[in-house]
């Protein structure tokens, strides 16, 4: 990574085109329109929130924002499982999204706890 890289736009910068490869293949192979829509909404919205976030207008706009792309994950999550428990991808091709995904989760649910801390608003997970 670059110097001034940061890991949180690399990483769901990457998620997110490895999404929309899974939604290409979902398209061509399985003619699935529907599931694999919602997950490709969901899941180049995390980065996309992220980007925002870090051009936001103020500290609550960078919560705000930082706190729908966690959302936004989630949903991801919870597409890719039903996918894979549906049968529409393999278990192989889901557990390392979904392990990404959960990765992206564990470093939104920090940045958004650090950055209430410094406003002082608590945040429940």
């Amino acid at each position: 990574m670059e110097k001034n890289s940061n890991v949180i736009v690399e990483k769901s910068r990457a998620f997110a085109i490895n999404i929309v490869h899974l939604y290409q293949q979902l398209v061509q192979e399985k003619k699935e329109y529907v599931l694999s829509k919602q997950m490709l909404k969901s899941g180049t919205s995390i980065g996309a929130n992220i980007h925002e976030a870090i051009r936001g207008q103020s500290h609550a706009d960078f919560i705000a924002k930082m706190s729908i792309s966690l959302k936004e994950a989630s949903e991801t999550e919870y597409w890719i499982s039903l996918m894979m428990d549906t049968g529409y991808i393999s278990t192989e091709k889901a557990q390392p999204l979904l392990k990404d995904v959960e990765e992206l989760t564990k470093i939104l649910v920090s940045i958004v706890k650090s950055a209430e801390k410094r406003k002082g608003v608590k945040y429940e997970t």
